[in-house]
């Protein structure tokens, strides 16, 4: 996330804390990176409009990061005066191993099986999530960046395949 926003012009408004070193894995078992993450949370300048990165998958999945997303949620809503919580799906740029992208593409270069439920993600572009980030207001609020509704099968075949499709 922070690779997307610093260029940007929102990324050095005064007042503003963008929040971008949670927990990004949503298959993380130690409970170590989830305190982690809320002690650096409640480190971080009251006084400030803070960003922060959830997850659309709080609507549609139970799990410990789920769990641990909303609970961050509501810890902000507590916590600080001013917030925006961003709520998105996966990202299609960056260099994270545990992104959907990412964790297929590096299964495939190294020649292990990939399993291809027939399940949706959502998936967002650097270009959609920077044009929502500069729409960011000066008062507290909530956005759902949803991109594009794709089954796992596209996925694969436009942007991790790139081109040479695959037929399941």
């Amino acid at each position: 996330m922070a690779s997307a926003i610093t260029t940007m012009e929102v990324a050095h408004r005064d007042g503003v804390l963008f929040f971008a070193s949670g927990v990004s894995n949503s298959q993380e078992t130690r409970e170590s990176e989830y305190d982690r993450e809320v002690q650096l949370l409640l480190s971080q300048n009251r006084s400030k409009h803070l960003v922060y990165f959830s997850s659309l998958s709080v609507f549609y999945m139970k799990s410990r990061y789920t769990e641990h997303k909303l609970m961050m949620e509501g810890l902000i809503r507590r916590e600080f005066p001013k917030y925006t919580i961003i709520r998105l799906g996966n990202i299609t740029w960056g260099t994270n191993p545990k992104t959907i992208i990412n964790f297929f593409r590096n299964r495939i270069e190294n020649g292990e099986s990939v399993e291809i439920r027939d399940e949706y993600r959502y998936i967002i572009d650097i270009d959609e999530f920077r044009h929502w980030i500069s729409l960011i207001p000066t008062w507290s609020c909530e956005m759902n960046l949803t991109g594009r509704r794709m089954k796992i099968i596209d996925i694969m075949n436009e942007y991790v395949y790139l081109g040479s499709k695959l037929n399941v």
